[in-house]
């Protein structure tokens, strides 16, 4: 399945809600799964060029009691489903609220240095691609090659992100990451 990838190298860190899927708000229900626009066709691309896709998530709804760890798998496994089995290599997720944040909870960058540890992943050959400032500062403060942010909430100026790139779709975040 890793077919390319040897002793880790280089992975695309994704947010979850609001960058592979539509953000319905701490989505507990799989029946609300929405791929957005050219995301399931573009991640296997990806793959192919040798990165590792990797999953880190603030799921703070769990920390509030607002849905159970057992929802979001049930989530996270339709999110899979729809996206083709293989598709991604592996999930984090932080419950943490932002009252209560551990260093694993974005910005901070714990999920993503647990992820390079267990991986054994080249950060400064790896992306980070999110929709919130949390994402492009989480990336930042684990080292990555660049950030990208897309979507509704992405600010329309890199220079107020301090993101690498402030892309209007996911095809154009996968354009700039394989470099056409």
């Amino acid at each position: 399945m890793n077919k390319g990838i040897a002793g880790g190298g280089k992975a695309i860190f994704l947010d979850r809600d609001g960058t592979l899927m539509r953000d319905t708000g701490y989505c507990s229900n799989p029946g609300e799964v929405e791929l957005l626009e050219d995301v399931a066709r573009l991640l296997p691309e990806l793959r192919k060029a040798g990165f590792k896709l990797i999953i880190v998530t603030n799921q703070s709804g769990i920390g509030s009691g607002y849905f159970t760890e057992q929802d979001f798998w049930a989530v996270q496994h339709e999110l899979e489903k729809q996206l083709g089995q293989g598709v991604i290599d592996a999930t984090y997720f932080c419950a943490d609220t932002p009252q209560n944040a551990s260093d694993r909870r974005k910005p901070n960058p714990g999920m993503l240095l647990q992820a390079a540890r267990e991986w054994g992943i080249d950060l400064k050959q790896s992306y980070m691609v999110g929709d919130k400032l949390s994402d492009a500062e989480a990336g930042i403060r684990a080292g990555v090659k660049a950030t990208i942010l897309f979507g509704k909430d992405a600010a329309s100026d890199p220079m107020e992100t301090e993101a690498t790139m402030v892309a209007k779709d996911f095809r154009e975040v996968a354009q700039f990451i394989l470099g056409y």
